[in-house]
């Protein structure tokens, strides 16, 4: 199957074209402009540099989140005009289990860490062994210092990835995840789509939703004040 996938949810911006585990296409950015200005003509670059009419695509798939609330938005917002346009389904990809797949062909406990501010990181684990991957923890903002106690608990080799991989490095030690395979891969969003695709977990462009484990920094701000308000 070819899909074509997405990821929006930090700094870095990537779009990618896979066929039954093969990268077809791929296009990073880690420029720091918006994805309003790169997106579309990553993806436009992506399908006219492999040749690839965008008829022949058989699914899009969006890394969900979490990470930047406007990343995503934008990522999502792009992948459901694709859908809608050609009447085709999405896919919806954690960004924590993506990042996880970087690190595929290793012997390691993988830890997806993205910086969440204060002091908190969106984590999840994950074990792999060479090309297979297991999920070992649901994806989850979590203290820095809670997620080193839960790390305890492995005996393999921790390998941070993620933007939140050297902020833990820093605070927990363990190892981190080259440069050059820490940060979002569109890549590993069209791997991980392939891996767990089944028809029931295609869904329509209007089902594809974010994934932002907790809320957006205004409406905390705004509970926040209404809360010593009412104090």
């Amino acid at each position: 199957m070819k899909i074509l996938s997405v990821d929006t949810s930090a700094v870095c911006a990537s779009v990618a074209i896979t066929e039954n585990g093969k990268v077809i296409s791929l296009c990073n950015t880690n420029a720091g402009l918006t994805h309003s200005r790169t997106l579309l003509p990553m993806i436009d670059s992506a399908l006219k540099n492999s040749e690839t009419d965008l008829s022949s695509i058989d699914f899009f798939a969006c890394s969900a989140g979490p990470g930047s609330f406007t990343g995503i938005r934008i990522g999502i917002a792009a992948i459901k005009g694709l859908a809608d346009g050609t009447g085709k389904k999405c896919f919806s990809v954690s960004t924590l289990e993506a990042l996880a797949c970087n690190l595929l062909g290793q012997d390691i406990i993988a830890c997806s860490v993205m910086d969440a501010r204060c002091q908190q990181v969106y984590s999840a684990i994950f074990e792999i062994n060479g090309e297979k991957i297991e999920r070992l923890s649901e994806d989850e903002a979590i203290k820095i210092e809670d997620l080193g106690k839960k790390l305890e608990n492995f005996n393999k080799k921790i390998v941070f990835v993620g933007d939140g991989a050297e902020l833990c490095h820093k605070a927990l030690g363990y190892s981190i995840a080259p440069s050059v395979i820490r940060f979002q891969n569109a890549a590993s969003v069209g791997f991980v789509a392939e891996k767990n695709f089944s028809e029931e977990k295609l869904i329509e462009a209007k089902d594809l939703l974010p994934v932002y484990l907790r809320l957006p920094q205004a409406e905390r701000e705004l509970r926040a004040i209404k809360k010593a308000q009412n104090a």
